[in-house]
Order: C-alpha cells, then structure tokens, then sequence
C-alpha cells in the first residue's frame, strides 16, 4: 500500500538505515578533532619530556667546564692577566723570545748538546764569562737560593750558568755548582735571545725561562737581599700558575 511506503525515516528502528544495515554513528560536528586529540600524548607530558632532555645537556656541560676549568684558569693566568703582573719585581718579556734550539752548547767534560735539551723545566738563568768575578759568583749565589726558597716546587726549576767564553771557571766554586747547570755557549748566538735593560751588560742580571722554552723574564740588575725575596715572590706565582699542567722533571724527548 501506497501508506505504507510512504513511511518516514524517522520510523525506521534505531540503528538500522533502509536497507536494513546498521547505520553509521554520526560524528558530532561541534567535535571534528576529538578523535585525533585524543590520540595525542598530554601536552604536559611532553614538556616535561623536553624539559628533561634539556637539563641533561646542561648537566653535562657543567661537569665538562668543571673538569676543564683548572686547566683553562692556569692558561688564562699565565698567558692573559699573568701572575699578578701590575706588580711583578721582574720585568715581563713582551713578545716572549724562543728559545735557539739548536744552538750547540758544550757541558765541562767538553760533550756537545743543543740548547733546546734544557726545556721542559723552569730555567733561572745568569750569564758571564767562565772567570766568574765577584758578581758572577753573586749571581750563582742567588739563583741556588732562590731555587732552594721553592721548597717541594724546586724540582720544577733549573739553575742553568751560561759561560760566554773559553776561560775554566775558578776550582772553589766548583762544590757550589754541583746543583747547576753550567754550558759554554757562543756569545753572540746567546745575544740574540737574551738581552739586558738598557744600561746594564747581559751577565748583570738573571733571566727566567719558561718550560716551553721561551724567554719571558728578567730580574733587575745587581739584586740585593730585599730584591732576592721580590723575586722569589715572582718565582712563587710563576710556578703556582702553571701548576696544572707543569709537572717536576723532563719528558724524554726534552732531555
């Protein structure tokens, strides 16, 4: 009957469309997204997830400046503000001279060695000729001690006597000089590393050398008692800024 067919939609049973299939669930229009949001992980989850992950890196990158930071507070020290430097006894080398490695040297008993054996240590250095006047022998004085003032650091500093000459050194210094170095070297090579404030001769001061080699000191001329303990206040600082990295002894390849 005409009636029947006619029947609303309406009537059909929940559920089922015409057919007779079951019908789809209709989304919500107010809600389009409801579905893909919900499949999202909670938003506070993932920021403390970052969060994380960025505190972790800054863990890491303190722990790497307080493992380096020694090491790079010695170098800033020594090669930037230098020890204290407004008020260094010595006068600051500026730029610093290398050292002429392979300028030949010759020990007492003759044998010949290259100047550059002597880095890899702190050097306190005087100069003159092998007759060693009574300034000379001042000097040699001073250095023994000054290096002997280091206590336990002195195993990191030499006391080198650099004879300008042909002529034998004095035999009753010889028991005083048993803690030194002593070469004979050619002035005018040496002269082109070392040299001494205006005024003054080469062999009237001490010279400080550092472990790399390089010349980057100089001590007044004519040190008195009062000056001695300015210098070894100078040594002091020189060896505490490098002691991270400067240890007591020669590596081999130095020797």
């Amino acid at each position: 009957m005409s009636g029947s067919n006619s029947s609303d939609a309406s009537s059909l049973a929940p559920g089922l469309d015409r057919a007779g299939a079951p019908a789809r669930q209709a989304v919500d229009a107010d809600q389009p997204l409801g579905l893909t949001v919900h499949n999202l992980p909670p938003a506070g989850d993932a920021l403390a997830a970052m969060q994380r992950s960025r505190r972790g890196r800054w863990q890491m990158l303190g722990l790497l400046l307080v493992a380096a930071a020694p090491v790079l507070a010695s170098y800033f020290t020594y090669y930037v503000i230098r020890p204290e430097g407004r008020r260094n006894f010595g006068e600051l080398i500026e730029p610093q001279r290398p050292m002429p490695q392979a300028m030949q040297t010759y020990a007492p008993d003759g044998a010949a060695h290259p100047l550059g054996q002597l880095r890899g240590q702190w050097l306190l250095v005087s100069t003159s000729g092998g007759a060693c006047g009574e300034a000379c022998q001042g000097n040699l004085y001073l250095q023994r001690q000054l290096r002997e003032s280091m206590g336990r650091e002195k195993e990191r500093m030499d006391w080198v006597w650099l004879v300008t000459d042909d002529a034998p050194p004095p035999a009753d210094i010889a028991p005083a000089l048993a803690q030194a170095t002593v070469l004979r070297v050619p002035q005018q090579e040496l002269q082109q590393w070392l040299a001494p404030a205006a005024g003054h001769a080469l062999d009237e001061h001490l010279y400080v050398v550092d472990p790399m080699g390089n010349w980057m000191m100089r001590f007044p001329a004519r040190m008195d008692k009062a000056g001695a303990a300015q210098a070894k206040r100078d040594l002091d600082r020189l060896l505490r800024a490098s002691s991270s990295w400067d240890k007591p002894g020669r590596e081999p390849e130095s020797r």
